[in-house]
């Protein structure tokens, strides 16, 4: 896999999934060098770009709503030389109808709260034996898709981790929000 590390991808103020949680959520997919993949919620593409780099024979569907972000998206595609990532903007449940691919794996870093109703709809866009990863830092959320996801069926795993680091030259630890890491294999 090839790493990108956080302070490498243009950020601006738009929410970007850290490094390591971005490592083994891309883990959790097990992506192929030749799947096609889509990112719901791509917010900077941090995601979306280490999945094009993960699948250059591949391809890579981003969905983003944000103005700043998807401007940020777009100059990230560009910098990463991600030219097998295809940027959707809107809303992901308006934008659904138009996205006609089948995917071998989902991410969904961001939902606006429709989670359940943006899980029915794109699971029935994933191939049999495809993986769907979320994130999560509200255990709400994370209950509705946990919920979503047994009812359509889905093998389910969840892990909980907590990065913390050091900063500056001191060996305090500082940490980051706990992420919930949400896969499912249809």
């Amino acid at each position: 896999m090839i790493y990108i590390k956080d302070e490498e991808f243009i950020r601006g103020n738009c929410p970007m999934t850290k490094e390591e949680i971005r490592i083994l959520s891309i883990a959790k997919m097990e992506i192929k060098e030749d799947d096609t993949l889509l990112d719901i919620g791509a917010g900077t593409g941090s995601l979306s770009i280490q999945m094009s780099k993960c699948s250059p024979l591949g391809s890579v569907t981003a969905v983003e709503r944000d103005r700043e972000a998807l401007e940020i998206l777009e100059k990230n595609k560009e910098k990463f030389k991600a030219y097998n990532l295809n940027i959707v903007e809107g809303d992901a449940l308006s934008v659904e109808p138009s996205i006609k691919k089948v995917f071998d794996a989902i991410f969904i870093g961001g939902s606006g709260g429709d989670i359940k109703d943006i899980i029915i709809k794109y699971c029935s866009k994933l191939k049999k034996g495809g993986k769907i990863v979320m994130n999560f830092i509200t255990i709400d959320n994370l209950y509705k898709a946990m919920k979503t996801l047994k009812e359509l069926e889905f093998e389910t795993e969840c892990i909980q981790v907590t990065i913390s680091k050091t900063k500056n030259k001191g060996f305090m630890l500082f940490s980051n929000n706990s992420i919930y890491i949400l896969s499912g294999k249809k």
